[in-house]
């Protein structure tokens, strides 16, 4: 990877502040060892956070101090480009915070005491599995996180080209006796909500993956075209 998309230099900041949930950092490393170019740019994140880190002092933080942050971030106005519909009924929510938010995170970080959680602020609840998908190089494509609701977010990492004449189609395999089973059809790479019925709740090591189909999605209701992208999901804790 050359040039790092703008999501996934999103991830990485995600991750250099610690709001990346357990289980999703742990894939994240393994991308990172993965990827010279992103092992290098998370690098440069850290460098630039460890002077505020090592100069802040150990302090507790002022009974009023969450009070405040949340009345400043209901202020400020959401600039984060809304989830795309796979489906009518989904709903329109971005899981990451704005690159405002994280100003805000990163300013706070001069006098709290390290280790300050800052979970309250994602807007999602916490998916049951993330899945990072790769190519057959072994490169980072998309990222899916289902919540075990008949839910799921998928964001890709990668330009990836999509002819007029075709869609991707997101699936996957929550048992041999179904088969792999669509979780929804997209025309462009934009970070999608996706919305579906009557699937067992993931579980670890469950498969996803990302396939260009024909226009509208696969006329079989099975993979038919080549696979842009695939990967094991893991459980968060």
């Amino acid at each position: 990877m050359t040039d790092l998309s703008t999501e996934m230099r999103d991830l990485a900041s995600d991750y250099v502040l610690g709001l990346m949930p357990e289980g999703e950092a742990r894939i994240f490393e393994e991308v990172i060892e993965r990827d010279g170019d992103l092992a290098r740019y998370v690098g440069g994140l850290r460098d630039q956070l460890l002077p505020l880190d090592l100069s802040a002092p150990h302090s507790a933080l002022p009974e009023e101090f969450l009070v405040r942050v949340q009345a400043q971030i209901a202020a400020e106005p959401m600039r984060a480009a809304p989830l795309s519909d796979a489906m009518p009924r989904a709903a329109n929510l971005s899981r990451a915070p704005s690159r405002s938010w994280i100003g805000l995170i990163a300013a706070s970080l001069v006098g709290i005491a390290v280790g300050f959680g800052a979970g309250w602020m994602r807007p999602l609840p916490e998916p049951m599995v993330v899945a990072v998908l790769l190519d057959a190089e072994g490169v980072p494509q998309a990222v899916i996180e289902d919540y075990g609701n008949d839910t799921a977010t998928v964001r890709f990492v990668a330009d990836i080209d999509v002819p007029s004449d075709r869609s991707l189609q997101v699936w996957t395999l929550p048992t041999a006796e179904m088969g792999a089973t669509s979780l929804g059809v997209l025309e462009r790479t934009a970070p999608t909500r996706l919305s579906f019925d009557d699937l067992p709740g993931p579980m670890a090591q469950q498969l996803y993956e990302v396939t260009l189909e024909p226009a509208g999605g696969s006329p079989t209701g099975r993979p038919t075209g080549p696979i842009i992208g695939k990967g094991f999901a893991a459980q968060q804790l």
